[in-house]
């Protein structure tokens, strides 16, 4: 069976997580998300794949906001910018990606927060916000995430969004530049129900 993102989701729609505010990526976004990124590159660079040459360029956005919105119209995958609450200033990004549906109705959790916004409890929030939408809005059973061994931020944040840790990946992503071993964690729907 085929699913269509508009079974699911208003692209409209904001999703408020209290802190934080969710929404697709616009193109009016470009001005604070290249400030955000690029200003964090040194913050960013040890827990992401390498960043293109061209990576903080209006071409090189557009071309990731109409990917994000194919990608979402055919199921594939959801990216969300997040906002703080108060001042609405773009903080980071998470993307539920790799959709699967049929037996798995499952989907992978990526983010990133700007070195500014971090351990600000932001990320928590946009988590916390974005796992009930899945579950109950995109009809997903099952999220899985995965974050280097070092990185303790990303591996509280997960445990306090409710994931269980179910293994380890070895030379599981190319991470800046080399592949890197993965914890992987997942949280399923009964484990909100419970």
């Amino acid at each position: 069976m085929f699913f269509h993102a508009s079974e699911y989701f208003d692209p409209a729609k904001i999703i408020d997580g209290g802190k934080v505010r969710l929404r697709l990526p616009a193109m009016d976004d470009f001005a604070q998300w290249a400030a955000v990124r690029g200003a964090s590159r040194e913050f960013l660079s040890p827990w992401e794949p390498t960043w293109p040459p061209d990576d903080l360029t209006r071409g090189a956005f557009r071309y990731r906001v109409k990917r994000y919105h194919r990608d979402m119209r055919a199921d594939a995958s959801y990216a969300f910018f997040i906002f703080t609450g108060s001042e609405a200033r773009l903080a980071g990004g998470l993307t539920l990606s790799n959709v699967r549906r049929g037996v798995a109705q499952a989907a992978s959790l990526g983010y990133w927060i700007g070195a500014e916004f971090a351990r600000q409890r932001l990320m928590t929030a946009a988590v916390a916000a974005i796992v009930p939408f899945a579950f109950a809005t995109l009809k997903l059973y099952r999220i899985e995430a995965a974050c280097l061994p070092s990185n303790a931020a990303s591996l509280a944040l997960l445990r306090r969004a409710g994931f269980s840790k179910e293994g380890y990946a070895r030379n599981y992503l190319k991470i800046n530049g080399r592949w890197q071993d993965h914890v992987l964690f997942a949280i399923i729907a009964d484990d909100l129900r419970g």
